[in-house]
């Protein structure tokens, strides 16, 4: 069984080249509801344009809090 939080991202180019550097690791944001999300940085890889990374997303995970998908929704 999986779970689904929802956030809002907004990353300039400017700071995500931390993240894709590898200098940064992990991506904190608060999710609608309150919580307090980690994910690995990488994980917005595929989302990331020359203005950086913005939206609505969606990230997935299991019963072990164990990343299984994001997903962008806006």
């Amino acid at each position: 069984m999986s779970e689904r939080v929802r956030f809002d991202i907004n990353i300039p180019a400017d700071e995500i080249i931390a993240y894709y550097k590898g200098i940064a690791r992990q991506v904190s944001v608060e999710a609608y509801d309150g919580r307090r999300i980690e994910f690995p940085a990488e994980k917005l890889r595929p989302f990331l344009n020359h203005s950086g990374v913005y939206g609505i997303f969606e990230l997935e995970f299991d019963d072990q809090h164990r990343f299984v998908a994001l997903h962008r929704l806006k």
